[in-house]
């Protein structure tokens, strides 16, 4: 049998990214013993237009809800909708039985946002550009 070959790429069709997915998945539902996996998304409309303004979206698996990104433009900020997507994020976790949560920031976004709504950081690794770390952060729920 030749060895395969490694190919580098900056995109990755559906259906490559599926094959990883999936068995990863099967993997993971086999030692788990059951599949819970679900993508998450909360987001912010506008009620006239219906236009998505922003919002948070991640998944949750295996007790686990992880926030992957979250934007609201910046006109949008500081007026508490922020805080009302975060919550129905982490209440919509608690909903499929999450009981931990987890999110990674930069120092230059919004640690003190998460912070300010309960979560708590466990760990910094330095990234560009200079003097700027990820954050990451956990949350009970």
């Amino acid at each position: 049998m030749s060895s395969p070959e490694i190919v580098i790429q900056n995109h990755i069709a559906p259906s490559d990214a599926a094959i990883i997915e999936d068995g990863l998945s099967r993997y993971n539902d086999n030692i788990a013993g059951y599949a819970d996996r679900l993508p998450l998304a909360v987001l912010a409309r506008d009620p006239d237009s219906g236009e998505v303004l922003g919002g948070a979206y991640g998944r949750s698996s295996l007790g686990l809800l992880f926030l992957d990104l979250f934007h609201l433009p910046e006109s949008r900020r500081g007026q508490g909708l922020g805080s009302r997507i975060l919550a129905a994020f982490e209440e919509e976790g608690r909903r499929r039985g999450c009981r931990h949560a987890v999110l990674y920031t930069i120092s230059f976004q919004a640690p003190d946002f998460y912070q300010k709504h309960g979560w708590q950081a466990f760990g910094e690794i330095p990234c560009d550009p200079p003097g700027t770390s990820r954050i990451f952060l956990r949350k009970a729920l």
